[in-house]
């Protein structure tokens, strides 16, 4: 099967609220970046790929930094006077400051609010607070909350655990004719998170489950990790492997109604980030492209200097750009089914480009074939788009001098990558083209650069 012919026999919205489902399991685990709470998350997801989970011990130095200790919570809560829990982490996740370490004390209401965090502006919301690399504790709580809790003593506990242990990270390969890799890497670390963490979570497996059913000329590469320590400490772990890696995208923030953006990688040009750009030009969508920096998710830690791996970063409204980030709001009511299925759509069209991406050479160089006897026109005939279709044909076999792949062509011709295949095809049927190598993939942007501008 094709991908073409997979996203045809796609039902509408049905795989959209597959992925809603799952998020629905996965919302109310606690995860941070170590723990019991990311290996349950894990164990969910090998519902859908069969995914291996490696473990890299606490201590373990990966490149400038050091495999952190292992977190895990059971109780947590903040008690009046009159034994009433005015914060209880068994009512929402987020109410715990991550990685914070275990306390029972009891406290004044003016010692306690230096560990008390809240957003004045939101005041029904909870937010989400970390504390990964200094110890310390704390609670999440609404404003409104904060500001009705009164003078006197107030007893709190958290039961949690702060020792050696473990990093975990899921990882599936999905072996494609070539050993070249096509990375897919989405951070599974936060707590009830929808948009901010699960909707990656969702769109990833589910791709990858899809991917598993076509014919691949990439392999593919699911990463799921905890947030900068994880791409870090596999980067750190696979170091030459990396090597293999010629596109990648960073998943994240896919479930929300804005427009799809894409971040471009660190190169800023290579393949991943024309094809994306096209994919996003040619969909009749709003879209927004953001340069690359060295601040946001863990294309930052793939787009390293040492590495410069062409990974970008797609995504609907990006990190901190909706006002529901890294708070409660964040939750499955914000996320929806049509715009997960929307975002999985641009994804396979994003592959498609990619996977399909030849390079051809006219059989027929000298001067423009015949094609009319050859039985194209007449093969096309009864388009509404015939003379689209036919200046497609007239475009490829123009520059199919061995140096062009279709997305060259597609660009410089201003035509869709999809129509511009369709003609390949037409073409190679009646040997007008042949396909430069088994399959020949411009991973160098110096090629487009050289033949079409």
């Amino acid at each position: 099967m094709t991908i073409t012919e997979l996203e045809r026999s796609l039902p509408s919205l049905e795989t959209g609220k597959a992925m809603h489902r799952l998020a629905g399991e996965l919302y109310p685990i606690c995860r941070s970046i170590t723990g019991k709470g990311f290996r349950d998350s894990l164990s969910i997801l090998t519902s859908q790929i069969p995914l291996k989970v490696h473990e890299v011990p606490t201590g373990t130095r990966v490149f400038d930094w050091t495999v952190p200790k292992e977190w895990n919570i059971r109780e947590a809560w903040v008690r009046n006077e009159r034994g009433e829990n005015v914060i209880d982490f068994a009512k929402s996740n987020l109410h715990i400051l991550q990685y914070s370490v275990p306390v029972h004390v009891r406290l004044p209401l003016e010692e306690l609010k230096a560990h008390l965090f809240s957003i004045p502006e939101h005041p029904d919301w909870i937010p989400y607070r970390t504390s990964y690399y200094k110890e310390n504790w704390g609670f999440c709580l609404t404003h409104r909350v904060l500001e009705s809790l009164g003078e006197g003593t107030y007893e709190v506990l958290i039961d949690s655990s702060l020792a050696a242990g473990s990093l975990a990270y899921g990882e599936y390969l999905l072996p494609g004719k070539s050993e070249d890799e096509v990375l897919i890497s989405c951070h599974s670390c936060h707590p009830s998170l929808c948009n901010d963490n699960l909707s990656g979570m969702t769109l990833a497996s589910t791709l990858a489950r899809l991917l598993g059913q076509v014919d691949r000329h990439y392999t593919y590469r699911f990463l799921f990790i905890p947030g900068a320590i994880g791409s870090i400490t596999w980067l750190a772990r696979h170091q030459k492997k990396a090597t293999r890696i010629k596109h990648g995208l960073v998943v994240a923030c896919v479930g929300d109604g804005g427009s799809m953006t894409y971040k471009k990688s660190r190169r800023g040009d290579a393949e991943i980030d024309r094809a994306a750009l096209h994919v996003l030009k040619h969909s009749g969508k709003q879209y927004r492209l953001e340069e690359f920096s060295p601040y946001g998710y863990d294309e930052r830690q793939y787009c390293s200097p040492g590495f410069n791996l062409a990974v970008g970063s797609l995504s609907r409204t990006p990190h901190g750009q909706f006002p529901e980030y890294h708070t409660s709001a964040d939750n499955l009511e914000f996320v929806r089914a049509e715009y997960l299925e929307d975002s999985l759509a641009t994804y396979l069209a994003v592959v498609r480009v990619l996977e399909e991406n030849r390079i051809y050479v006219n059989q027929n160089p000298f001067c423009e074939p015949q094609l009319g006897r050859r039985g194209l026109y007449r093969s096309m005939g009864g388009r509404t788009d015939q003379a689209v279709h036919e200046l497609a044909m007239l475009w490829v076999l123009n520059l199919s001098d061995g140096a062009n792949a279709l997305l060259d062509i597609a660009e410089r011709s201003g035509l869709s990558f999809d129509q511009i295949a369709v003609a390949a095809d037409a073409l190679s049927g009646v040997g007008l083209l042949r396909q430069k190598s088994p399959k020949s993939h411009p991973h160098t942007p110096t090629r487009r650069r050289r033949n079409t501008r």
